[in-house]
């Protein structure tokens, strides 16, 4: 009787160790999803346009900023603005900025960053 009791008390407490606390989820605000089965399709196609800006805006300032270290290490400084890259035949032509950014460029570092426009006042 006793080694069954002690074998129970073990297997509870084995049994208490082991369990998982739960993990906080991650709220559907977050990831830019609803949470409604009905409504995936328009999530998953949002996620991937959400995605594609930001693959973009990646590209365009990598590319860039590989052309300002190309100057850089032909002409022994920055460029004075990034027009100057098409001038000197560096680029073929400056990158659109994403919707809702622009590019900005630090002459004096040699960077490009782009930068969200703050939103528009409304009309009075």
């Amino acid at each position: 009787m006793k080694n069954g009791l002690l074998a129970l008390s073990g297997l509870l407490v084995i049994l208490a160790a082991c369990g998982k606390s739960p993990e906080p989820k991650e709220s559907a605000k977050d990831s830019g999803s609803s949470g409604n089965p009905l409504t995936a399709p328009v999530d998953y196609l949002g996620a991937i346009g959400r995605a594609q800006k930001s693959a973009v805006g990646t590209i365009d300032v990598t590319s860039l900023n590989k052309s300002i270290e190309l100057f850089y290490a032909t002409e022994d400084r920055f460029p004075k603005d990034l027009n100057e890259l098409i001038t000197m035949r560096y680029l073929p032509k400056l990158p659109d900025a994403p919707y809702g950014t622009r590019i900005t460029y630090d002459p004096v570092k040699g960077r490009v960053a782009i930068m969200k426009l703050p939103p528009a006042a409304p009309a009075q």
